[in-house]
């Protein structure tokens, strides 16, 4: 049984291993999202939008549990890249969609090898492929049930 004193060891907490491994993994990721030139928020966005264009900054927001005044100069310096466009929805004025502009379009095509790359990454004797698998499944549980924890307290 740990004492109080360490339950508040480093090496105890759960927060810890997600943050670092979280990093980690974003790591992985630079040098092929150097090569296409984006940051990995920007990759995150691109996925988004690869999946379905021209919607709103709220719509990504929410896909990608970003507040819009962290996701907005994000959007800005994409914008500057000449990968989207922001313009004002016709139906609501208040509402931004974003757009992939034809170099947005043509980067998917260049990042495809992504995913394969870094899968590559995770192949080890020490974590089985299965492993990673379930863990992935195990973390889209909790990123739901949190989801829905933090939204009632908002509601």
């Amino acid at each position: 049984m740990k004492t109080s004193q360490e339950s508040l060891w480093l090496e105890n907490q759960l927060c810890f291993p997600l943050y670092a491994v979280s990093r980690m993994v974003t790591k992985l990721y630079t040098p092929f999202l150097e090569k296409l030139d984006i940051t990995y928020p920007q990759y995150l966005v691109l996925l988004v939008l690869w999946k379905e264009d021209q919607i709103t900054v709220s719509d990504i927001s929410e896909q990608l549990y970003l507040e819009s005044n962290t996701l907005t100069p994000l959007l800005k310096r994409m914008e500057k890249k000449e990968l989207i466009c922001r313009e004002r929805s016709k139906e609501d004025e208040r509402k931004v969609v974003i757009a992939l502009t034809r170099k947005g379009q043509e980067l998917q095509k260049e990042a495809e090898c992504v995913p394969t790359s870094i899968i590559e990454q995770f192949k080890s004797d020490d974590v089985k492929a299965n492993e990673v698998v379930e863990l992935k499944l195990t973390l889209n549980k909790l990123l739901n049930m949190f989801d829905r924890k933090l939204s009632e307290k908002t509601v």
